[in-house]
């Protein structure tokens, strides 16, 4: 694996935990520079830096262009080129449609889906320029489905999906590919943190909250772990993979399938 992604520089929004800190740590791993970025306390940015070999990290905040754009720019010229976007970087809330506040949901479109149009579109010239590039757009299951409660989550999604099959079609003749990943529930500190909530709610045991009532619609009725969307991300910026483009990749338990 170490020579996979050797001499390949990347940047992975929102990578300081979670799905895009597994991603960073794989692409590392396989001998990829790698430019991390998400909020954090110092500490744990900086135990983020050190497990994924120093790797250099810029601050940008994924609701401002402006800060995408420079973050972009900051990468290339710290690397001297940008192979490989990954746009994980994304928030949660959840609400009635009807009281759901106009603030959430800007911020939700904005950190979710315009994020990634923005680093896109910065990062694209120096990709076809060099005729080499891999962009990957983190999505998620409710990226072609839908639950209640989600709506600002669920259109954000379903554009970065829209999104991701549209640039494909433009860099089709490239040497550069767009693909989305949309997994189900991952193991991750939020996301377990939902557990017991539903516990108390129902009156049972965190198991069966769980996978009665969190995981209702993943019929493997487990979580998806974090180094698993890690692998399909490494395997999507590796060799034998460029004829996959355009494609939304689900990893959700059989949740699509079902």
């Amino acid at each position: 694996m170490r020579q996979v992604l050797d001499g390949q520089a990347a940047l992975i929004t929102g990578s300081t935990s979670g799905i895009g800190l597994a991603i960073a740590q794989a692409f590392v791993a396989a001998g990829a520079r790698v430019m991390l970025n998400g909020f954090g306390k110092p500490e744990d940015i900086a135990a983020a830096q050190a497990s994924t070999g120093g790797a250099p990290y810029h601050p940008a905040d994924m609701s401002k262009p402006a800060e995408i754009r420079d973050m972009v720019r900051a990468a290339e010229a710290a690397f001297g080129k940008l192979d490989i976007l990954v746009n994980n970087a994304g928030i949660q809330f959840v609400s009635p449609v009807q009281d759901f506040p106009a603030e959430k949901w800007d911020a939700i479109i904005a950190i979710n889906m315009s994020s990634n149009f923005h680093a896109i579109a910065a990062a694209l010239p120096g990709m076809l320029a060099r005729d080499y590039g891999r962009i990957i757009n983190v999505a998620s299951a409710h990226g072609l489905v839908a639950s209640p409660y989600k709506t600002a989550y669920v259109a954000a999604k379903h554009g970065v999906v829209g999104l991701t099959k549209s640039v494909a079609l433009e860099i089709a003749q490239a040497n550069v590919t767009c693909n989305a990943i949309c997994p189900g529930f991952v193991r991750t500190p939020l996301a377990e943190a939902q557990v017991h909530p539903l516990a108390e709610k129902f009156g049972v045991s965190d198991e069966v909250a769980l996978k009665d009532h969190l995981l209702a619609k993943q019929p493997s009725k487990r979580w998806i772990e974090v180094d698993e969307v890690a692998r399909m991300a490494l395997w999507l910026v590796g060799p034998g993979s460029g004829g996959v483009n355009g494609s939304a990749l689900s990893i959700d338990g059989g949740w699509l399938a079902a």
